[in-house]
Formats: structure tokens, sequence, C-alpha cells
């Protein structure tokens, strides 16, 4: 039988999360496709330019990051709570068990308690299985949730990931923790003068996307309000090969040449574009690499979405919301042809 444990009683445990690495789906997983030399969507020009009239980057045009969010690595017999009926179905799931590590937090709080008002998203590895929740908050024993679902780490999903129209704790319908970026994995490409190895999360203003609309990987489209001539959910976009990367110190170099190998991925609303990981458990420190939140912002040249390009990954897909889940036995990868 699961262990079951209260907010509470977290609470009194000693903290005792440890630095790990962040959660990767195998090599084959379209997140670690190279799309540097990807061919650009047919529409990709008119789609910046309509972007960049709408305001850009949320937060006053600004690549701004958001540090905000725990990565958390349960042991196997780390306490649990079940996960209590909410959220879309069959899109998320309910009544198994969620493993709450002894000194884990939700995002943006210390503790397993959603007071904030804030996305509470709540992001546990367990072995090869990636725990996520949206809206989450422990209470009386049990995990209340927008959305809580697991991932298998060993798996290469298909291009309609968990299922085509099925949202996840991220609106696109995504992973969060793999797209996630922390000090410790930028510090080691620092050291080996590379980049991370996998496209990266942003978001943007619901109302500078394209209206109820996505393009994979996404599976599902959020409360997207814009144009339809702007960027859809999924949208993966590349920084231009010849933007300066000199004005920046190492660390951030390293940020920068990930989005030109990888790009990243367009996966929820909001207004802080990037997402890193706290360091709150890494080894390394963020102010010890000289990156802020906003590293894009105060350096030289800034980023702008002009300077971004929307890489080709398949045609628009309207949003119905009438979710398909992938059975579990279907485990081909059916990568789009860069």
């Amino acid at each position: 039988m699961h262990r079951q444990i209260a907010s509470f009683a977290l609470a009194l445990l000693p903290m005792l999360a440890a630095a790990e690495p962040l959660p990767r789906f195998p090599p084959g997983a379209v997140w670690h496709q190279d799309i540097s030399q990807a061919p650009l969507a047919a529409d990709s020009a008119s789609m910046i330019a309509t972007l960049q009239g709408l305001g850009g980057w949320g937060n006053g045009n600004r690549l701004q990051i958001d540090f905000s969010m725990h990565v958390l690595h349960a042991a196997a017999d780390a306490p649990t709570a079940p996960v209590a009926v909410g959220g879309d179905t069959p899109d998320c799931d309910a009544g198994f068990p969620f493993p709450l590590p002894p000194g884990g937090a939700l995002e943006g709080e210390s503790g397993y308690t959603c007071t904030g008002g804030g996305d509470c998203h709540l992001l546990v590895v367990q072995g090869s299985t990636l725990y996520e929740a949206y809206a989450a908050n422990v209470a009386g024993g049990t995990l209340q949730s927008a959305c809580a679902l697991k991932w298998d780490l060993a798996r290469a999903y298909p291009r309609h990931g968990r299922g085509e129209q099925c949202t996840s704790a991220d609106a696109a319908g995504f992973p969060i923790a793999p797209l996630l970026f922390n000090a410790d994995e930028v510090a080691a490409a620092v050291a080996s003068g590379g980049d991370l190895g996998h496209a990266i999360r942003f978001i943007l203003p619901n109302a500078r996307m394209a209206a109820q609309a996505y393009v994979h990987p996404a599976t599902h489209a959020g409360a997207p309000s814009g144009p339809a001539a702007s960027v859809p959910y999924g949208a993966r976009l590349r920084l231009k090969a010849g933007f300066d990367l000199g004005g920046y110190n190492p660390a951030a170099q390293v940020l920068l040449r990930t989005m030109q190998r990888y790009g990243m991925v367009l996966s929820d609303g909001g207004n802080i574009a990037l997402t890193g990981e706290s360091d709150r458990y890494t080894t390394k420190k963020w102010v010890e690499l000289g990156i802020t939140s906003l590293v894009f912002v105060t350096g030289t040249p800034a980023p702008k979405v002009t300077d971004f390009e929307v890489v080709e990954t398949g045609p628009r897909l309207p949003r119905t919301n009438d979710c398909v889940r992938t059975p579990d036995d279907f485990l081909f990868i059916d990568s789009y042809d860069y």
C-alpha cells in the first residue's frame, strides 16, 4: 500500500533533495533533433513579422528567464500522495500515487502547498518515470491538480506525443522538465565548449499566438487568441546562425548556441519567455555562471523576435479538445523529415 503524507507533515521533514541531472528522453526523441539546417516554414517570415507587430516577447518584449521551477528526484521508497480527480480527461490521470520527495517544493513555493497564486507546477523524476502536475497542491494527504500525468523517459514518443488533441501539465501537451535547462548542465557545456543537446521551452502571451491551432510536436493549444498569421502552439523557433554571440559570457553563449542548433518550442501561455530550473538543488549556481533573469535583456545585442526563424514541423491542426490517447504499446518514432 502506498504511503500517503499530508503537506503539513512534509514541511517538518529535513531538506533531503539533492542535485541530479535533468531528465532526458532517448536520443531519437524529437527534442534532441538538430534543426540547425532544417527548412523553414513557408510563412516563417510573415509569422515572425506578425509576432513582432503584436509586441514580440512578453513582459515588455524582453527575452527574460524565469527560474522558479524545481525538478525533484524521488528515491524508490519516497512518500506518495494519490492524485485526486480533476483536470481534463482522458488527457490527465487520477488515482495513481505521485511521489513527493522530502524537502521538495512546487514551482515558486518553498513546500508542497500552493500559496502564491502561480502555476504551481510539480515536477518529479523517479527512476525512468517523470511525474508532472499543473496547479498542484498537497492537502489532506492527496495531490490536488488541474492536470497530473506520467511520462516514460525510456520512450521516444511519436510526433503526436501522449495523444492528438491531448494537453499535459503544459498547454501544448509537452513534457516540461526535459525542456528546461539548469546551472549544472550549462556549466558542463561551458567546460566542453558545446551546447545543451536539446530544445528548450518558451512561452508567449496568449494574445500573441495564433488562435485555436497547433503544430506538431504539440498536441494541444491552450487559450491563444491572436491572429492566424502569428506563430501557433508547438512552433519551433531557431536563432539565426548569424546572430552575434560575442557580447555574451560563456554560459549565455551555451544557451544561444542551443537555440541555434536545437531551437526552442512554444509550450504554454505567459509573459516570461524562457524557463530555467531554479538552482535550489543544483551544485552550480546561476550567479557563478553570470546568468541572471535579464541576461538576454541587458546583453548586446538583445535577441529580438526578428533574430529568430520558424522551422517547418508540419501542418497546422485546429484545436478540438477531443483527446485520443496514444496506446502504451505505440512506440515507433514518427520523426518529421527535417
